[in-house]
């Protein structure tokens, strides 16, 4: 199996920035896709972000050119860097990634993080 912890949530003024992380282990043998999305209380959960094993980084139009996603591929942990930092980016933020596990190669398998709380208010 694999766990996914996510971390580097909290509040943040408007304008501000935060760094999260999500670090991936268990029985993995290889990572595609990291991706962030995020859920607000009634709505559904929203694609913010993904990033390729090779880079290639998509965004919603709401982030583009605030966020920024990356990936360190030798410790399997994904990043998601949010500037400039409005209310109407409160939300939990989830890490989704897509993993062939060791025991597993044949199918990519979907895995969830647990979700950090962003909120953004002065």
């Amino acid at each position: 199996q694999v766990q996914l912890v996510e971390s580097g949530g909290g509040l943040v003024q408007p304008g501000g920035s935060l760094r999260l992380s999500c670090a991936a282990s268990g029985s993995i043998f290889n990572i595609h896709t990291i991706s962030w999305y995020r859920q607000t209380p009634g709505k559904q959960r929203e694609f913010v972000a993904h990033i390729t094993r090779v880079h290639d980084a998509y965004y919603a139009e709401s982030v583009k050119g605030r966020f920024t996603i990356s990936r360190d591929n030798a410790n399997n942990t994904g990043y998601l860097q949010m500037n400039s930092l409005k209310p109407d980016d409160t939300a939990v933020y989830y890490c989704n990634v897509e993993v062939q596990t060791v025991t597993e190669r044949g199918r990519v398998q979907d895995f969830w993080g647990q979700g950090t709380q962003v909120t953004v208010s002065s």
